[in-house]
């Protein structure tokens, strides 16, 4: 059993304001993500994804929660200073990006896998969970739900059976299609260390919906409480 299953840590992702952020905070979240991919339609620039880490340090200091920058096929280089210029803590790498990236920007890195079989699921574990001793507070794998033509944020439902699987082995955030309606039978089923929610608490692309950030944590704790 893989570490931090007493609470299942909380990312709400495709943060585009400020105001969707303090929502986010105040209803619980652990992780806010910014998509620093120019074809989503949850994308923010360098420089909006800054004002809101900014605002958010101003506002909460050490107990913000971590800010995760979300990046499909940029270069090491790239990813490192975009980190640093807007201030974000972690890099979620959601493209096709080679093991070698994750290592080079460990330990502000972890791999977004979308795996459609079992065979896909080791070879993504294999390549992509490095050893992170003493860093339980970090992800180290994100599973997705498989789109041959967009990396994330689709609502597609992920494959739980696939997702447990890799989940009694690593840190495993699970994103795709969880909704306040589903995540608790997601927890019961995955155990991840996390999940990651985006379309699944959203009023429309890229703003999110107060009542459904609450319901939404509220679920997560729920599912907690419940596991034996």
């Amino acid at each position: 059993m893989t570490e931090g299953k007493g609470r299942t840590r909380i990312k709400i992702c495709g943060i585009t304001n400020l105001q969707d952020a303090l929502r986010a905070t105040k209803a619980g979240a652990d992780y806010l993500g910014f998509v620093l991919y120019p074809r989503s339609p949850r994308f923010v620039t360098l420089e909006q994804a800054s004002a809101i880490t900014q605002a958010m340090q101003r506002e909460y200091g050490e107990s913000a929660p971590l800010c995760v920058g979300v990046f499909v096929d940029e270069e090491v280089e790239r990813v490192q200073a975009a980190l640093d210029r807007a201030g974000l803590d972690l890099a979620q790498l959601h493209g096709n990006e080679p093991p070698s990236d994750v290592q080079a920007l460990l330990p502000r890195a972890f791999k977004a896998v979308r795996p459609r079989t079992r065979q896909e699921a080791a070879a993504s574990l294999t390549a992509y969970h490095p050893v992170r001793p003493g860093e339980s507070m970090l992800p180290q794998l994100l599973l997705d739900a498989f789109h041959p033509q967009q990396f994330g944020g689709t609502g597609l439902t992920a494959n739980w059976e696939l997702a447990a699987e890799i989940a009694r082995h690593a840190r495993l955030l699970l994103a795709g299609g969880l909704t306040p309606e589903t995540v608790g039978l997601a927890i019961a089923q995955v155990r991840p260390w996390g999940v990651d929610v985006s379309s699944g608490v959203e009023r429309t692309k890229g703003i999110k919906d107060a009542g459904r950030l609450a319901a939404f944590v509220q679920a997560v704790r729920a599912a907690d409480a419940a596991l034996p």
